[in-house]
């Protein structure tokens, strides 16, 4: 451009870029910018000085670079045409699949809301999960633990290799956190007679706060590091180097939150009274998750619910046939229960979960945000309400020993 345009600022996508990389220092707000990435490579594939690489490059080339008068705020306005796929996604992913993807083992649960792909070893299987991941829905895929060093991810082996680490334990009762012996939270991993009492002299229920994360997690457990990335589902999008994995294409100036991966670690509700207590509250990420459940440990002890007790906790809850099918297999273990609620649904939870609140008399403050704060655990009772008073349904998964559950970013969730 003329002399004269060279200060406008964002005047092309690569002007935006550039003028948004100075103010992308880490800590720094004010670019108003958010990204969501799916993971970070961090050092892991031992390169450096990554440059900007070709897809930005064709990215910024078929953008049409419409002038900006100075006095106006730049906006992007990209379009993309795809050919030769059908035009009507829904339609395709939830009735045509059956002919498009045949070679793949697949279901649809939660009405049609969630893809569970079952065989994890299917090459094929991304091809069936980019149509539903377009459309923001959250994805199973099962067996992953098939894949895995088992001994390496027994609370017994963590415990024996890390107990003399020192970590922040969570109450997920009363919410008090403490920094405390590693081995003592795993001492009572499963033998329920070791667990910490609170006050009223109930046990309590435990959890390890993300422990060990990022690069400690590489550093502290390379063995266990190594055969994670080895085990990721669909490579292509959760593994540090996939071509589909954006995170890996970005340049160096783009903050990025916590990628981890790390260990999440937590008591079960079956030896506890309350069982309207979750070991994670409802929050949303800021980036695409994959959680991988490695390891389901068997409680003993007084007080703790038989197998077929945690089966009947299980099926009191609105569970899809599929998902009830899988409770009677006895091939199968599980291990934790998630409630999930798609993103477009935050300001109606929002709402809902402060007007609970002023019921029960607390104070809701104007910056509180129940749901960043994650001050919640959304039980049955207050699940229903939500449904009747605000037409927002809860989709329930059972997530079984080596179930890899892969939520966009945006998406609600609690367990």
């Amino acid at each position: 451009p003329p002399a004269s345009q060279n200060n406008e600022q964002g005047s092309t996508l690569r002007d935006l870029l550039t003028t948004t990389a100075g103010k992308l220092r880490l800590g720094s707000t004010d670019a108003g910018i958010a990204f969501a990435p799916v993971y970070s490579t961090g050092t892991a594939s031992g390169k450096s000085g990554r440059t900007m690489p070709n897809i930005l490059d064709d990215i910024i080339a078929s953008v049409v670079e419409n002038k900006i008068p100075p006095n106006r705020a730049p906006k992007i306005n990209v379009k993309s045409e795809i050919k030769d796929e059908p035009k009507d996604d829904k339609k395709c992913v939830q009735d045509d699949c059956s002919k498009l993807y045949s070679d793949i083992q697949y279901s649809w649960i939660c009405d049609k809301h969630v893809l569970w792909l079952r065989d994890h070893k299917n090459n094929n299987n991304w091809k069936l999960f980019k149509e539903c991941w377009k459309q923001g829905r959250p994805v199973l895929v099962s067996g992953m633990h098939k894949k895995m060093n088992f001994s390496l991810w027994k609370a017994e082996s963590i415990s024996l290799d890390f107990g003399n680490q020192q970590a922040d334990i969570l109450n997920c009762k009363d919410s008090i956190i403490s920094n405390t012996n590693v081995k003592e939270f795993w001492d009572g991993f499963e033998d329920v007679s070791k667990r910490q009492k609170i006050k009223n002299g109930e046990t309590a229920l435990l959890k390890l706060k993300d422990w060990p994360s990022g690069e400690d997690f590489k550093a502290m457990m390379p063995a266990r590091y190594e055969d994670l990335l080895k085990s990721l589902p669909l490579p292509e999008y959760c593994s540090p180097e996939g071509k589909l994995n954006l995170a890996s294409h970005l340049p160096g100036f783009f903050v990025r939150p916590d990628l981890g991966p790390r260990l999440c670690s937590a008591y079960g509700v079956a030896a506890t009274k309350d069982h309207d207590t979750g070991t994670t509250n409802l929050h949303i990420e800021v980036s695409d998750v994959v959680n991988i459940l490695v390891y389901v440990g068997i409680a003993k002890g007084n007080g703790v619910l038989s197998k077929s007790g945690v089966l009947k906790k299980f099926e009191e809850e609105d569970l899809d046939d599929l998902l009830r099918k899988r409770l009677k297999d006895s091939s199968e273990l599980p291990g934790a229960l998630w409630h999930i609620y798609a993103g477009k649904d935050a300001d109606k939870i929002r709402e809902f979960l402060q007007k609970i609140a002023k019921e029960q008399g607390l104070e809701v403050l104007p910056e509180h945000d129940p749901i960043r704060d994650q001050s919640w655990y959304v039980n049955k009772k207050l699940r229903q309400r939500l449904l009747e008073e605000y037409g927002v349904k809860t989709c329930t998964l059972i997530q079984f020993l080596g179930d890899a559950i892969i939520l966009p970013a945006g998406a609600l969730h609690q367990v």
